[in-house]
């Protein structure tokens, strides 16, 4: 394995403001967790308890819906299928771990359903199980990138789910399996997933639009389980690692970029429907979510803006209108995931992944300046 081409999350080291607030640390973190709020932002602590926390999404009850890739497992299928590469895989993983929660408006959370794929890499541990969650109408749908078999889990397949009522949920999309059939053009030998590792999903006009990092690509799902791709996103740009999507009349895909870190080298593409890419922002790094406002001013999070190896403390959300970045918090602890609320701030997953995920995981508010 090349260095340069590590795309792994969890491929750890183990820090112009104006206002600071200072958070009490998860349990086991080492010292409290210092974010910082420019031109007035403010955050708070919506929810905690949750275990490596991704995307998420507001229903239509008004609660808060998390997707959580889990705890990880101890199970493997060496030698039933292909399997990740050394020093990446073997996976080891679980067909339960991945879990759904729901916060209602005073931060409680319970759990809608426990029973999806959760898996973790030999690299790292890094954590993948439920990705992403939305809406369609008043059902609740999963998007998992932490089952199949090269991810140590047999019969529970990488793809979107159905989330019924008394928590049990039901495959409508085998995603891992479509992939398999349908290869990219430039895969990444050296961190190659068969099943894949699919992070975000929007909805639109009835279907999903799911986004894959490690293969590098942008499909379109419908609810009867066909599956189209939209575009390629490899074939045109490389292994760039492609994770967060938002939609505005277009797609808007940002990427993580491979490690170590260069500041400064992620960006965001704009993709048609019928997928055609350009990219409309440059400059930033390791973007792991995108939001847009309904000033159609966009919102990119950071996971760790520093050079190297993704370090705590070093998150941060970049506010992007006609050609301008700022950037509005920083110091957040491995954020993964950002949604807007009803109510106009932005909430965002924290200690989504690294040594504090389990039970340490958190949901952020962002009061955002105007």
């Amino acid at each position: 394995m090349t260095g340069n081409r590590i795309s792994k999350l969890g491929a750890w080291l183990l820090g112009s403001t104006v206002a600071t607030l200072t958070i009490a640390a998860p349990a086991g973190a080492k010292g409290p967790v210092v974010i910082r709020g420019a031109g007035g932002a403010s955050v708070s602590v919506y929810a905690t308890g949750l275990n490596n926390p991704r995307g998420l999404k507001f229903g239509p009850d008004g609660n808060l819906y998390v997707a959580e890739a889990g705890t990880g497992g101890t199970g493997s299928t060496a030698g039933q299928c292909a399997q990740v590469v050394p020093p990446v895989g073997p996976y080891l993983g679980s067909p339960t771990g991945g879990r759904i929660s729901r916060i209602d408006s005073s931060g409680t959370r319970t759990t809608v359903s426990d029973q999806f794929p959760s898996s973790s890499d030999a690299l790292a541990g890094d954590v993948q199980g439920v990705a992403d969650v939305a809406f369609i109408g008043s059902t609740l749908y999963a998007l998992v990138g932490g089952g199949g078999c090269s991810h140590g889990v047999l019969d529970h397949p990488n793809g979107i789910y159905r989330v019924s009522a008394n928590g049990s949920a039901s495959l409508i999309a085998d995603v891992g399996a479509y992939q398999q059939a349908h290869p990219v053009a430039h895969p990444e030998a050296d961190d190659f997933e068969p099943d894949g590792t699919w992070y975000s999903m929007v909805v639109r006009n009835g279907a999903f639009y799911a986004v894959e990092p490690n293969h590098g690509e942008l499909d379109r799902v419908t609810t009867s389980g066909a599956i189209s791709r939209v575009v390629d996103i490899s074939a045109s740009q490389g292994h760039i690692v492609p994770t967060a999507i938002a939609g505005h009349g277009v797609f808007y895909v940002g990427n993580l970029n491979t490690f170590p870190i260069v500041p400064g080298s992620s960006k965001i593409m704009q993709i048609t429907p019928d997928g055609q890419i350009r990219t409309v922002a440059t400059g930033l790094s390791t973007v792991l979510g995108l939001a847009m406002d309904n000033r159609a001013r966009m919102y990119a999070l950071e996971m760790t803006a520093t050079a190297g190896f993704p370090a705590p403390g070093a998150g941060a959300i970049v506010r992007i209108s006609q050609g301008k970045k700022d950037t509005i918090v920083s110091g957040l602890d491995f954020p993964t995931g950002m949604t807007f609320g009803p109510d106009g701030a932005l909430y965002v997953s924290a200690n989504g992944l690294g040594p504090n995920a389990v039970g340490g995981g958190q949901v952020l508010r962002v009061r955002l300046p105007d």
